[in-house]
């Protein structure tokens, strides 16, 4: 099986060694009861065909041990850690990877562990009713005689994966090997739906922004943010299938297998490309939007400041007749009180004199209104 680069870690002392414990004395101990409603499918395999379809771990442990050559193939949703516990002591496998496959939210790697290789994938699916992309979280244990899933999510369709090694058994007769490599395939695979989905997203997005949607800045940040863990699920792989093709002459990898590999690779950096393609113009849109948005507001703060300077001067207009009216209404007021004291009441050019300061007064300020252009 082709190998991690990195190193292998050291055993865990809870489990010295790696080989597969011995089988269990004519009278086992009694065993931990373990809950089996998270057991999605297992399988018992010999030269590709199932031979055995256990209901229980336990029986899956023994049908595997009754006769050399046979293969398990365990597929686990959300399991217990008892379950889990279960299976760690039956294969040895690594108390990390176990813990790993406990808690979740592992970043997609390989690692080996001794003659186990631990696989964490992150599989992807497109909802269309709410347009966004849902991710899930895949674990693969994979020995010289066992394959174990354990899935957190919806994806990937895992007994559809299954059923199609099991109608080709010349394939799955390569053993554990050619079960992951299918895994990883159908991983793949399933990111071509999202893609499209993405895809028709951005179209919509693009034509949201010229339309001046008001609500497409915060839909071009959500596509950002899931196009932000798509690429958290495919630029890892990339590396990861590299370094189990560098492992091909080490581990004398079947040809087919070889060939299928390569398929998987060359399929994860297309899509790995196309996700960085999306982020950059997603970038880019988001700028445009900015801009544009910009503008909208330049162009109604203009309209403003016009609205506002038109009525600044009408403001003016109305001051400056206000002002003119004033003047002859002031003079006619004093004029109009008949006080006995005025010596303007009984002169003969006192009306003539009261119409020229009115008009006077009037004039003067016209023109000078007139020179500020308040009028």
């Amino acid at each position: 099986m082709p190998e991690h680069p990195d190193r292998d870690p050291p055993p865990s002392p809870k489990r010295p060694g790696w080989r597969r414990a011995a089988p269990p004395p004519a009278t086992p101990p009694a065993e931990t009861p373990v809950d089996h409603r998270s057991v999605i499918d297992s399988a018992v395999y010999r030269a590709g065909r199932r031979v055995a379809s256990p209901t229980t771990l336990a029986e899956t442990f023994r049908r595997l041990r009754e006769q050399p050559g046979r293969m398990a193939w365990i597929g686990l949703h959300r399991p217990t850690e008892t379950e889990l516990l279960s299976l760690a002591a039956e294969f040895n496998l690594h108390e990390l990877a176990v813990e790993d496959a406990l808690e979740a939210h592992q970043r997609p790697k390989l690692e080996r562990y001794g003659d186990t290789l631990f696989v964490v994938l992150r599989a992807a699916r497109y909802l269309d009713a709410p347009e966004e992309v849902e991710f899930s979280e895949l674990h693969i244990f994979v020995g010289p005689d066992f394959l174990i899933t354990v899935r957190h999510g919806a994806a990937p369709d895992l007994p559809a994966v299954r059923r199609r090694m099991e109608g080709t058994p010349e394939l799955l007769s390569l053993g554990p090997e050619a079960a992951l490599y299918a895994i990883l395939d159908a991983v793949v695979d399933g990111y071509a739906p999202v893609v499209e989905g993405v895809q028709n997203d951005m179209d919509e997005i693009e034509t949201e922004v010229f339309r001046g949607d008001p609500e497409v800045s915060r839909r071009i940040y959500e596509l950002s943010r899931e196009m932000v863990e798509f690429q958290r699920a495919t630029r890892p792989l990339v590396a990861m299938l590299h370094g189990l093709m560098a492992g091909f002459a080490k581990y004398g990898t079947d040809e087919e297998l070889q060939r299928y590999l390569r398929d998987v690779a060359d399929h994860v950096t297309h899509t790995s490309e196309r996700v960085d393609g999306f982020r950059q113009a997603l970038t880019d849109i988001l700028t445009v939007n900015a801009t544009l948005v910009s503008q909208q507001q330049n162009a109604e703060m203009r309209a403003l400041a016009e609205a506002g300077f038109e009525q600044n001067e009408e403001i003016k207009k109305i001051s400056s007749w206000a002002a003119i009216l004033f003047a002859p209404t002031l003079v006619g007021t004093i004029y109009g009180m008949n006080f006995e004291a005025m010596p303007e009441l009984r002169w003969a050019l006192g009306y003539p004199f009261a119409v020229a300061l009115m008009a006077a007064v009037c004039i003067s300020l016209y023109l000078i209104f007139k020179r500020r252009d308040w009028l």
